[in-house]
């Protein structure tokens, strides 16, 4: 397997936590703990730099761009406690909404599927979840869900908004915490609450990230987690009405701590990223098993 990569220089003064390509592929934005993100054009193997923000005051772990429908808009979030949502102008980007109800540093952050609106999920330090929305109105909302996980949240991912068997569109996430644990949420029309409909246990150490897999058209949900305990589990459940059971697979164990998982945009493909400077693509089986069908070291290179 052959890929061609692109490197450069992106002028952080300290480790970059992450960088998300925009919904067309054509904007890289990059955060680090320098308390810095940079907006990049990327296109035809070249980059050019478009734009620093520096508004936060600690690192920044997580950057999340909105779907082009809502216009060229991106969320980050810091350390510093704060969600900043971004929004490009004439001018640049600027700073619309700042989202500061959290005690902690806030860790992860995800837009809803665009279906369900400009909805950014939230999670933090402080064992809080929140949800920020943009109403009809032209004012912005914020929902705190408290004990979420108790000793701090880590990771969170949407569901795919359509799902097999299911009547009407899944207002649906997942997120995982220092608790060990990943938990399902649902959203209920009746209460307009989001609750707790499923616990998963099964690592035995911190949960640092979650990822539902993309709807790929087939009766079943997938959903990724990975922990500071060096393994990597995939959880899936048939798409039956009412089905709540979920089965757990384990990859083969991992040399170091995994931080990262992340699917393809096709839904059957798993990347998963360790702290041995490795990036493993893992792929089902017609066994139901999954394979590793590639690897990637420092050096970039596709093996």
């Amino acid at each position: 397997m052959t890929t061609n990569t692109l490197q450069f220089d992106t002028q952080h003064e300290d480790m970059i936590h992450d960088a998300q390509l925009d919904y067309y592929g054509k904007r890289l934005a990059t955060c680090s703990s320098d308390g810095s993100i940079r907006i990049f054009e990327v296109s035809n193997q070249q980059q050019k730099l478009v734009e620093a923000l520096k508004s936060h005051t600690g690192p920044v772990w997580q950057v999340s761009w909105a779907h082009p429908k809502f216009g060229s808009v991106l969320a980050s979030c810091s350390y510093d406690g704060t969600v900043l949502i971004w929004k490009e102008t004439g001018s640049g980007f600027a700073v619309i909404h700042k989202h500061d109800k959290h005690q902690a540093s806030v860790n992860a952050i995800a837009w809803a599927p665009h279906e369900l609106g400009p909805v950014l999920l939230c999670g933090s330090s402080d064992g809080k979840i929140s949800l920020v929305s943009f109403t009809e109105t032209g004012t912005w909302e914020v929902q705190m869900i408290r004990s979420a996980h108790a000793t701090g949240v880590n990771a969170i991912s949407w569901a795919p908004v359509i799902a097999a068997n299911e009547p009407t569109n899944l207002k649906q996430f997942a997120t995982g915490g220092c608790d060990n644990n990943v938990k399902i949420w649902a959203y209920s029309d009746e209460a307009k609450t989001h609750d707790v409909v499923q616990t998963l246990s099964g690592h035995s150490d911190w949960v640092r990230d979650v990822a539902f897999a993309p709807n790929s058209g087939l009766p079943r949900t997938y959903l990724a987690s990975c922990s500071q305990d060096k393994n990597v589990y995939i959880w899936t459940r048939d798409a039956q009405p009412g089905s709540l059971d979920w089965k757990q697979q384990a990859l083969e164990p991992f040399p170091d701590v995994v931080w990262r998982v992340s699917w393809s945009l096709s839904g059957n493909v798993l990347a998963v990223s360790c702290g041995d400077n490795r990036v493993t693509l893992w792929k089902e089986n017609f066994k139901g098993e999954w394979e590793c069908i590639s690897e990637a070291n420092e050096s970039s290179q596709m093996a």
